[in-house]
């Protein structure tokens, strides 16, 4: 940009002999604006990718803790399940030293008496293992009730999020063919656009078509308030060649994510706290770059819709 400005009063120089010093100051202001400008973008860029990412290691997390809890329930039911059979064979034991005990007393009182002392130790270790067995029972029934719970509540996530894909592709059927995908995945459902659907060659603003599918989409998450929203914005590996305030595809990219947000904004029925952009540039594509294909499939905006997870989080924090 700085060579181009520089390039520009050169000409500007040579063309009249000498350049205004008001002139020269307005294009001074204009590069230090839009120097201030990119800057602004890419500190944003990087807050929203933080963001992004502390979702999906919130999301990782949730899925580990529900994973050593079904770990820990398990065990807890081998658990009982010796204690039940050390139970059972203490009480054959105390059935057997009471028949003898009976009938050694009347021969031997010598022999009685330890067979007695050994019923009596026998006695204690039955009621200690009487008394682990009912704590383990307890805490498999608690465990067991909290981690049906929590399962239950997964469940209905999953459910939610697959209507919510039944209904975004019911919405957006007019469009199958147009370059746009709708798939749930990773407990996340996933609106994909080629940019062929919504923008023109090195611009972000957004066609008739693209407009339309993209209203379509606003009106579900209007009806969908706890849905946490990620627009992401995605080109490929040809170096931006446009003119303007763009500096490179990183900046085309969040622009056409931003371009997307502006538009799902505009639905009243939307919360605007639950929408992000982000610019993901070449660096995340879903086909190779090497043919004209591939190319066009890694041009795209990718609207990713999440449940919000707090009260699955909270249940877990508080099984450990």
């Amino acid at each position: 940009m700085i060579k181009r400005i520089s390039l520009v009063l050169l000409i500007a120089g040579l063309s009249t002999g000498c350049v205004s010093k008001k002139l020269y100051t307005e294009l001074e202001d204009k590069y230090a604006t839009l120097k201030k400008d990119n800057r602004k973008l890419s500190d944003k860029n990087s807050e929203l990718e933080k963001a992004k990412n502390q979702l999906d290691a919130d999301y990782a997390k949730l899925q580990d803790e529900l994973a050593k809890t079904k770990s820990q329930r398990d065990k807890l039911q081998g658990d009982l399940t010796a204690s039940t059979n050390n139970l059972n064979n203490l009480q054959s034991s105390y059935d057997a030293l009471e028949k003898n005990s009976s009938a050694e007393l009347q021969s031997n009182l010598k022999k009685n008496r330890d067979l007695l002392d050994k019923l009596e130790a026998k006695e204690k270790a039955l009621a200690a293992e009487q008394e682990r067995l009912n704590k383990l029972k307890a805490d498999l029934q608690s465990n067991s009730a909290r981690l049906a719970e929590l399962e239950n509540m997964m469940a209905q996530k999953d459910a939610a999020m697959k209507k919510l894909k039944e209904t975004l592709s019911k919405a957006l059927n007019s469009f199958e063919g147009k370059g746009l995908t709708v798939e749930q995945k990773n407990g996340k459902v996933y609106v994909s656009m080629e940019n062929k659907l919504l923008f023109s060659s090195g611009s972000w603003a957004v066609g008739t078509e693209g407009r339309r599918a993209v209203v379509e989409v606003a009106k579900v998450l209007g009806d969908n308030p706890d849905i946490t929203v990620l627009i992401e914005g995605h080109t490929d590996d040809v170096p931006y060649g446009g003119s303007g305030p763009i500096a490179d595809n990183w900046d085309l990219s969040t622009k056409r994510a931003t371009a997307i947000v502006n538009i799902i904004a505009e639905n009243k029925k939307v919360n605007k706290q639950n929408l992000t952009a982000a610019g993901r540039s070449e660096y995340a594509p879903i086909a190779s770059n090497d043919n004209p294909e591939g190319k066009s499939k890694n041009r795209r905006i990718e609207i990713i819709l999440t449940p919000k997870l707090d009260e699955i989080s909270k249940m877990l924090n508080d099984i450990n």
